[in-house]
Parts: structure tokens; sequence; C-alpha cells
């Protein structure tokens, strides 16, 4: 079987395609951060929601508590835990430059545990972000540093694992020559498509997306139906990678484009920057995905698009389709950073149209301009649009209404947040205190949308289109002890549990006390689980009175009380 080895001349193409020296991207200086075989649920720069994966996710074994090593000597620079993302996170900072990173992790290693939960009790918080001096917690490569987990956004135990470059750049962790993989299989492809992208251009008599079927002439070869077409076009494709050993659908490394022969177009995901991973909603098809699911990654750069990681030749990778007589052979080479590739060949003849289908342009009063900041009020509701957070001058489908507002299509990307601001001076003081913005579907369900409340106008900040209303909620969280009742003893168990929910906004925070004194306790989404570890130490006394207090996103408060007896 095939396997990655990542010799040095395979490297050194790579680094030329980065405009970088093989010297600076080391080689065996970072080992694998498990002692278990590597397999991988995720790659570097797979197509998320709203982001590029920054680093590869390796397979626990459907288990937690897996030792995870240092990558590489360094010092821990920082260390954060949150309920959402990353949920619990590790850097370290390395001599080199250098930065690897550790997420959805179950717990710390002793030592270092023991300094997030002292930094935790004195913050009197669960969630919280610690930044190290260089000479507090030095690790050696190898050194046992956490325990593999799920916590945060995970789907799944694994272990999200990163190299970030001196500048905080994520990069492939395969440049640095980081495991052997077994892969053979060429990336699967699920559908080609073809966009006229002036409104001159036209594809087999069409003005919009168009499917184009694929006939396979080869192993890891196709070749489309021959296309008539005018005007400026592009292509699009939807397709998906796999490892030997594991069936996870996983993103592609490299995508290249060629007219000709002439290469004009390629994307390869060796190294990005967090400030242009929000991009990657230029990069694929938006609509397709709101209304398919499925993610069309783009061949060719449209205006407002800053992407790094694509990189251009002859016009943007667009097709010039405007000569008479002109017949061309388009190429897509589709590989995986093994090198295994699927090729599709497209031939393509210019054909004018004797007239060109009329396309209706929707206008409306609200026309934004992608280069400048829009604002539309009625009085009782305004919104307002950054400049650059539009891809493209848009008109706009605003829609007033009592309490609520249909802004655009949901279809429609945004690249920065806009505000929504509604007038809440009618409603009294108190149903103020609970009342909150929604984002409402057209089926009729709604959830929290971030309110930033003043006293007479209420604000949230959104990157989606869509319909927000003024909503209420009256109702308190709910808090339903787990492992215990009142009065119970405790004395031969570890953990005291509870589930906490919030049926409208959502928990916004969490106290829990015993005899008055703060405890911590964890937080799993997920589950909705609060989980207090009695090897804190913390409670010391035989008898013991807890009480929880939970709030939610508009302030309703339920207070749990319960007492439990515990030796020591």
């Amino acid at each position: 079987m095939k396997k990655v080895f990542l010799g040095i001349l395979f490297l050194c193409l790579h680094q030329m395609a980065m405009s970088q020296t093989e010297s600076e991207v080391p080689q065996n200086y970072f080992h694998k951060p498990l002692d278990i075989p590597i397999l991988l649920s995720g790659t570097f720069g797979e197509l998320r929601s709203n982001h590029f994966h920054s680093g590869m996710d390796i397979k626990t074994q459907g288990r937690t508590e897996i030792p995870i090593k240092a990558s590489a000597e360094g010092y821990v620079s920082r260390i954060k835990i949150q309920r959402y993302g990353y949920g619990k996170a590790l850097y370290i900072t390395h001599p080199n430059g250098y930065q690897t990173v550790y997420a959805h992790l179950n717990h710390f290693a002793p030592d270092i545990e023991a300094y997030v939960k002292k930094a935790q009790y004195k913050k009197e918080s669960y969630t919280i972000e610690l930044f190290p001096a260089k000479d507090k917690i030095k690790v050696d490569q190898g050194e046992l540093i956490a325990y593999s987990g799920n916590s945060g956004s995970s789907g799944g135990p694994h272990l999200h694992f990163e190299i970030r470059d001196p500048n905080s750049r994520p990069m492939n962790p395969f440049l640095f020559g980081f495991e052997d993989i077994e892969d053979t299989k060429a990336p699967t492809i699920r559908g080609l498509y073809a966009y006229p992208l002036t409104k001159k251009s036209i594809i087999d008599g069409s003005r919009s997306r168009k499917k184009i079927k694929l006939s396979k002439i080869g192993e890891d070869s196709y070749k489309a139906e021959a296309l008539d077409a005018f005007g400026d076009i592009g292509f699009g494709f939807d397709a998906y990678d796999q490892f030997d050993l594991a069936y996870n659908k996983n993103g592609l490394y490299s995508a290249e484009a060629y007219e000709n022969g002439k290469k004009i177009f390629e994307t390869k995901f060796d190294r990005f920057s967090f400030a242009e991973t929000r991009y990657i909603n230029r990069m694929i098809d938006y609509t397709f995905l709101k209304e398919y699911k499925k993610r069309i990654q783009k061949l060719f750069l449209q205006p407002n698009l800053n992407l790094d990681l694509a990189q251009k030749n002859d016009h943007d990778g667009i097709l010039r389709m405007d000569q008479d007589s002109t017949s061309i052979t388009y190429r897509i080479d589709l590989k995986d950073y093994m090198g295994n590739t699927k090729t599709i060949q497209i031939p393509i003849e210019t054909k004018r149209p004797s007239e060109l289908p009329e396309i209706e342009e929707k206008r409306t009063p609200y026309f934004a301009q992608s280069k400048y900041a829009s604002a539309f009020d009625n009085n009782q509701i305004d919104i307002y649009i950054p400049k650059n957070a539009l891809y493209e001058d848009t008109y706009l489908d605003i829609q007033f209404g009592f309490n609520e507002i249909k802004v655009h299509e949901y279809t429609t990307p945004l690249h920065k947040s806009m505000s929504i601001g509604f007038d809440v001076s009618e409603f009294s003081e108190e149903d103020k205190s609970k009342l909150y913005i929604a984002k409402i579907f057209p089926w009729g369900s709604y959830y929290y949308s971030n309110t930033k409340k003043k006293k007479n106008r209420f604000v949230t900040y959104t990157k989606d289109f869509g319909t927000y209303g003024l909503k209420f909620d009256n109702e308190k969280p709910t808090i339903k002890p787990i492992n215990f009742r009142d009065g119970k003893w405790m004395s031969n168990y570890r953990y005291l549990k509870l589930k906490i929910d919030d049926a409208e906004t959502g928990i916004d925070a969490f106290r829990a006390t015993v005899n008055g004194k703060f405890i911590l306790m964890e937080y799993d989404y997920k589950t909705k689980i609060l989980t207090h570890d009695f090897n804190d130490n913390v409670v010391t006394d035989t008898r013991n009175k807890l009480k929880v207090v939970v709030t939610d996103k508009v302030g309703n408060t339920r207070i749990f009380e319960a007492n439990f007896n515990r030796k020591k």
C-alpha cells in the first residue's frame, strides 16, 4: 500500500508553491501527539461552516482519556476553556517560533490541571483564558500535557491538532513530515457545474448554473459532455477525499484548472490566515449550500475575494468565450496531499447566440453597494450594513413589519456583521427585561440572537440575512439533579451532577456553592450536564447545603437547593 512519506523532493515542490525554502518548514521537528495509530476524521483546509478547517482531526478510537503528548519542546503559552468552539484547549509555543494547538480536551496533565483549577477558583468561573509566563509551564517533546476528550463544539471524541507558523497562521501538518497514513484513493467527484458569469454569458442556452454530465474514461479520469458557451464562464466542483482506513469524507488538498494545457487557476491548502477564513463564503457557491446542503468550490476568482491560498493565473480562472470559432479543452485536476488525482476534461465550443434571454433583475428601494456602508429604517426598526460586508452590489429585499423585519434572503452571504435595531420605548420596563431579539425561520421556529440592550433601543449584530423580531421569554431555566437526591450520602461518589436547560433563550450563567462557598462545576452544553469533581477537595464538611443558581439570556433565574452528606 502507498504510504504518506514526505520525501525531500515532494516537500520542495510544496515549498516552491508557497514561496518558501525547505529550511523554513522544519522537518522531523514535530512528533505525533498520540501514541495510537493516526487516523484522521478531518483534514487541513476542509470547507466548514463559515471557515476553513485550521488543523487535522485525529481519531481517538471513539474514546476519551487518550494521553496527549507535546509535539515538540516549548512552553504552554495559552490555555482556554470555553463552552463552545475548541472547548478545553492548550497552546504550546516552541523555540523556533511555531505553535501547536491541542483542542477538545477532556482535562489536562496533573500539574497543568492544578494550575488551571486554581485560576478557575480564584475567578470563580468555569470559562477562563490564561497566558502563563514563558518559565511557568515548560514541556519536553513527548511529555504528557493532556487527555483527549469531546469538549466544546466537537461532534465526537477526537483531538483537533494544529501547527501555526510564527505569524500565527495555521499550516497543513503534512508539510512537516508529520505522519504516515495509508492513502491510495483518489478524490471522489459528486458534481461538476458551469457558471455564466456576466449578463452576456450563456452555456448551452442557459443563463444560470448548469450541472455537467460526466462519463468515466479511465480509472481516475472523466470527460464531460461538450459544451456550447459564449461570454465569461467559470466552473466549480463538489468532491471529497478519503483515506484507506477511514470512511470520513474529507477535504481535498488542491484543485487545478487548465485551459488548453496552460494552468489558469489553483487552490492549495498549505496555509491561510484566520483573517481570511470567512472568505470561504465567496469561494464556494453559498446559495447552493443553503439550498442543497452541499458545497461547490469555485475554480475562479470573483471581486472581493481575498484568499492567498487561491493562486490565479490568466483571467482569474475565468474562460473568455467571446471569439467566434474558438474551441478549447478545459481540464481540472483534483488532488489529495498524497498526489492521488482525479482528472476531468471538458471540451468547449464558442457559440454566439442569436439573442440572449433576458434576465429579470428585481429592483427594490433598498440598494446596497459593497464598497459603501448602507443604512435603512422606518423609524421603529433600523438596519446598518458596513462597507465590505456584501461581496456584490445588491438590491435588498427588506420588509418592515410590526416589531419584525425581513432583511433580504438567507441564501446571500454577509462577510461582516450588520446591525438591526428596534425601538422599544413603547414597552414597560418590566416587559423590556424579558424582551429579546430573535431570528425567525419561515416555518415558525426561532432562536435567540445576541441582544444588546440600551434604554429604548435593542440591537443585534448578525452575519446572517433573514427575519428578525422581538420576542418575550418569561420562563425560568430548569435544574434537575442527576445522581443524587435531597439528603443523600455521597461518600462513594466522585462527581456531583445536575442537568440544566432553558427552552427559549438558552443558558447565560450558572453558579454553584456548598455551604456558601463557591464550587467549580464544568458545563457540557451538548449534554446540558453540570459536573463537580469532589477531588477538587473544596467540600470538606460532612453535612452540606448545595445551592445552584442558573440564569438565562434575558435574566430569568432559577435557584436549586438541596442537602447532601459526605464523609472524607
